[in-house]
């Protein structure tokens, strides 16, 4: 994760995300930054990405909700996935920036 207007990002530590896709279905995990363990699945359509997560936090407690996420491809040739999502219970829309890491 590169940027979000949820929470700052720690650059030296920024939360990172596996994907996984089947036939349009994706699931994956995720951790670092403010999230102990994380969970997400969805679909696949195109180049939009529709997901529903659940998270522990390292401050304590958890958080779940919904996202959806546009597919890019940069200049790199790497993915960029720009993320709006929302908190359950909290109609407030975030946006997030996540970017591939390339595979040595």
């Amino acid at each position: 994760m590169m940027s979000s207007t949820a929470s700052a990002v720690n650059l030296e530590s920024p939360t990172e995300f596996l994907y996984e896709e089947a036939d349009g279905v994706v699931w994956g995990s995720y951790t670092g930054d403010t999230v102990t363990h994380g969970r997400f699945v969805g679909t696949r359509d195109g180049d939009q990405v529709s997901i529903a997560y659940a998270h522990a936090l390292k401050a304590g407690g958890k958080a779940g909700g919904r996202s959806s996420s546009r597919v890019e491809t940069g200049d790199d040739g790497l993915l960029r996935l720009v993320e709006e999502f929302s908190f359950d219970g909290d109609d407030t829309v975030h946006v997030s920036v996540c970017t591939e890491v390339p595979q040595p």
